[in-house]
């Protein structure tokens, strides 16, 4: 099978199936995004003169029922094709004959993937963002429906201050909304459109219209100069990865004190069997699971953080093919966020809290106690403080 690079010498398999690596079944999700931006490129070029209408029209008719097929499961990319853009260029050409090899015209896989791959982050950026708002937002609604029990607030594991439940859902709930804020953040630099940058040096001789493929595909502005394009690789996916990490940080925590709660020692919380596991030995057992492997991935978003950042360190600038080991990183993690973000609120709707259960100590007032001595007497802070830690320490 012909691959775009092909100049008739054949390719020893193994090295085929080593660079391709899994790149080719990754390139699965991008396959509708690089549609959209093939489409715009072609439109683009015939405005510029540069293609004929006859092949703008048979282009954009075989890449729009290409994209439906795929969307179908009528097809799917092999390892044959090494990779998504192989793959489109060569069932579009076997579809509509010759025009199908114009629309490459005045650019590289290396702009044409991170195009599709920008276009593609926009949209999971948005979905992300909304997920973690929907854990929020079933956070906000445990802390109604128990607005009246009370919880000891912890610090270094023994009761400090009284809590309740809104305080603690609360809590995490203002911050996974700000992660969600965080990850739209990571629009700066996926805005910038980098198709016509080519292989990373433009195209000389070719009158181009980069504004106008920006404009097309609703990017801010375009990326320039051209040589920034191949050096912001890895970028936006590491910051992204880096707000995907704080996210399950946080959604971690929040499992870790659910967990601590369903305690049999602890006993705050009741969780029904359709969230919990049986043991295969114990007859008695019900396992917390999905807590349990929600603050477990938290580890594979910062293993892909690391995994990507070290991809990037010291390349060289231009395009290296390194950068396509990104890929596996970035959709892993997004991935792992996405189910846990799909699964948290349906499990917090099933949380139910044990008032009878829950025992605050009574010396977990003694720093309300300190306060009402310096607002009731006058005294310094730290004499007040001296007073009621002597009164709980007793006689003697």
């Amino acid at each position: 099978m012909s691959r775009l690079w092909d100049k008739g010498a054949s390719l020893d398999e193994r090295v085929l199936r080593y660079t391709a690596g899994e790149d080719y079944a990754l390139d699965e999700r991008l396959v509708a995004y690089d549609v959209r931006a093939s489409i715009a490129h072609a439109e683009m070029l015939a405005a510029q003169g540069l293609l004929a209408a006859a092949d703008l029209a048979a282009i954009r008719d075989g890449l729009t029922a290409l994209a439906d097929e795929h969307a179908r499961g009528l097809w799917r990319i092999e390892l044959s094709d090494e990779d998504g853009q192989t793959a489109l260029e060569r069932r579009l050409t076997e579809r509509i004959g010759p025009a199908g090899g114009r629309v490459h015209l005045g650019r590289s896989r290396n702009d044409q993937v991170l195009t599709a791959l920008r276009l593609y982050l926009r949209d999971a950026v948005e979905s992300l963002a909304a997920g973690a708002v929907s854990v929020a937002q079933a956070l906000e609604g445990l802390a109604a429906r128990e607005g009246a029990t009370e919880l000891p607030g912890y610090t270094h594991m023994q009761q400090a201050m009284p809590s309740s439940v809104p305080l603690w859902a609360g809590g995490f709930a203002a911050e996974i909304r700000d992660d969600a804020e965080a990850l739209r953040h990571v629009h700066r630099r996926l805005g910038r459109s980098p198709l016509g940058s080519a292989a990373g040096y433009g195209t000389p001789g070719l009158p181009l219209d980069r504004e106008a493929t920006r404009e097309k595909l609703g990017f801010a502005e375009v990326h320039e100069p051209v040589t920034a394009v191949q050096l912001s690789r890895g970028k936006a996916e590491a910051e992204l990865l880096f707000h995907l990490c704080l996210l399950m940080q946080d959604l971690g925590r929040l499992a870790s004190d659910v967990l601590l709660f369903y305690t049999q020692e602890f006993a705050f919380i009741e969780l029904p069997e359709a969230f919990t596991t049986g043991s295969s030995i114990m007859p008695q057992k019900r396992n917390p699971d999905v807590f349990e492997l929600i603050r477990g991935r938290s580890a594979t978003a910062q293993a892909c953080l690391a995994e990507a950042l070290a991809v990037c360190a010291k390349l060289p600038s231009g395009y290296q093919r390194d950068l396509q080991l990104l890929k596996f990183p970035l959709f892993r993690a997004i991935d792992v966020v996405q189910e846990t973000l799909q699964i948290l609120p349906a499990a917090l709707d099933a949380v139910r809290f044990r008032p009878e259960r829950i025992r605050l100590d009574p010396a977990i007032h003694a720093a309300e106690q300190a306060n009402r001595l310096v607002v009731s007497e006058g005294i310094p802070f730290r004499e007040a403080y001296r007073r009621v830690a002597a009164k709980l320490k007793g006689p003697g």
